[in-house]
């Protein structure tokens, strides 16, 4: 059997199902797919994973692991624009939705241009210029 990998959907446990759904929906602009108490999925747009909301403790049971962790959790998600004036509005909007500046957007070594934020539950996001 050949089996290919494909994400359709990027889980966050998170501590408040409402608080989550208000960062993303209303601060960054995702559609709501499905609304239910203690799960909600988001589109993220054409040709993106769908980003679905769930209560952290519940996530860790679902997974078989202890729900404890915090600081850098061995992942982040990407998000490419098209120019540095994208970059400062999604860092600029993340923010103002109740997000955190980890690092402050600014011209990379690489000769890009990005920052970091995270949500209000510490999932990291690094949003940057392709080159």
């Amino acid at each position: 059997m050949d089996i290919k990998l494909q994400v359709n959907a990027i889980m966050l446990g998170v501590e408040d199902i409402a608080r989550a759904k208000k960062f993303y929906v209303e601060g960054l602009g995702c559609e709501v797919e499905q609304d239910h108490p203690g799960f909600v999925r988001c589109g993220l747009g054409e040709g993106s994973s769908a980003l679905v909301l769930y209560p952290r403790e519940a996530a860790a049971r679902d997974a078989g692991v202890p729900a404890e962790g915090a600081g850098f959790r061995g992942c982040s998600f990407h998000f490419v624009t098209g120019s540095r004036e994208e970059v400062d509005e999604v860092m600029r909007a993340a923010v103002a939705a109740g997000g955190t500046a980890v690092k402050e957007a600014t011209a990379a070594e690489w000769g890009g241009y990005d920052g970091y934020f995270s949500d209000p539950d510490g999932h990291l996001w690094k949003v940057a210029t392709a080159a």
